[in-house]
């Protein structure tokens, strides 16, 4: 007679209906854990049905249990109000980074703890490690550097990375969906979700039926010459290139959104550089924080490049940022996610950026 064996630990893993947390679900039963697949719904509409229907599908094909979580009202108010009202601001957001610390993980963290799991699992891809000489928990780099989101997981806290474990890090794309097709899965070549999940469409036409009302102002240059005109500051970014309207024998960059004014900044290549940024309170992970000036990269949107940047201690928990060498510029209201080699140091909001 065959003795069953007893699983290694009970995992509650964030079932998105997706091909990344289904292989997830998968390798973590082969590692020997008991898992539960916790589908937490942050949107009622035909979407989020879609993806608990994909989501309690894949459960039923790997044999594990299924539950769903209602997380609406703490999306709407953690999550989606604070969207609307940083672009009212003059900012551009990125709420995936605040929505994994602030609704995600705390969701599928109470779902854990309702279901008698000591583990939560997701799909992001990434690494997590406990340092050997200070015992805290870190964050690295993922083996496929074309899909490492490290970046996204900069808020999260010591106590959600104790628990939190990522069956992808060391995998590609390509590996996960052949493991999918060869588990049978439907969702093996499901495409990859869109960046702001509560936006279909424009979201120049969101913000507006959330009252973030747009006035027309002046399109000026750096020294404070009128260009043209622009129909609203929330239809740009800084960084932004094409559609600015402004004729010219060489490219204009938006570089400087005036929330007081109304005026929209432009400027040339070379005005499109950041030297230096500001950082409001900044989430450490590796480290307890700064003593004094720091050798690090920092990434300064998701989907930049690592830079060498110096960090220095600045009162109430901030940093500010010099760059060794002048990068594309970045928005206010982006994150800084600094790094030491793999190592995500930690990550806070960008206040301010200059070029000067």
């Amino acid at each position: 007679m065959t003795q069953q064996r007893r699983p290694v630990g009970r995992v509650a893993l964030g079932m998105s209906g997706g091909v990344d947390s289904s292989v997830s679900a998968a390798l973590l039963m082969r590692a020997g854990y008991e898992v539960v697949g916790v589908t937490c719904r942050f949107q009622d509409n035909a979407a989020a049905d879609a993806a608990a229907a994909d989501a309690a599908s894949v459960c039923a094909v790997l044999g594990i249990a299924s539950v769903e979580r209602t997380c609406v009202a703490a999306f709407e108010r953690k999550v989606v109000e604070p969207f609307a009202a940083s672009y009212a601001n003059g900012l551009t957001p990125s709420p995936c980074v605040g929505c994994n610390a602030l609704c995600k993980l705390p969701g599928l963290m109470a779902a854990a703890d309702e279901l008698g799991c000591d583990r939560v699992a997701t799909g992001h891809y990434a690494r997590i490690v406990q340092l050997a000489d200070s015992g805290r928990f870190a964050v690295l780099t993922a083996l496929d550097a074309r899909k490492d989101q490290s970046y996204m997981l900069s808020l999260l806290s010591q106590e959600q990375l104790s628990r939190l474990m990522l069956p992808l890090g060391g995998m590609t794309k390509p590996e996960v969906r052949i493991l999918a097709s060869d588990l049978g899965l439907s969702v093996a070549e499901k495409p990859e979700s869109q960046d702001v999940c509560f936006i279909d469409g424009d979201y120049r036409e969101f913000l507006e039926q959330r009252g973030v009302v747009d006035k027309p102002g002046l399109v000026v240059d750096r020294a404070g010459v009128v260009l043209g005109r622009h129909e609203g500051l929330a239809g740009f970014t800084v960084g932004q290139r094409k559609g600015i309207g402004i004729a010219a024998a060489e490219p204009y960059f938006v570089v400087e959104k005036r929330v007081e004014t109304g005026e929209l900044v432009v400027g040339y290549a070379p005005e499109a550089q950041v030297v230096r940024v500001r950082v409001g309170r900044v989430n450490w992970q590796a480290i307890e924080g700064l003593e004094g000036l720091e050798d690090a990269t920092v990434k300064l949107r998701y989907r930049s490049t690592a830079a060498p940047c110096i960090i220095e201690p600045e009162p109430e928990g901030g940093v500010r940022v010099t760059l060794r060498s002048p990068q594309p510029t970045t928005a206010p209201g982006q994150f800084a996610v600094f790094y030491r080699g793999s190592t995500v140091l930690g990550g806070g909001m960008i206040e301010e950026v200059s070029s000067v």
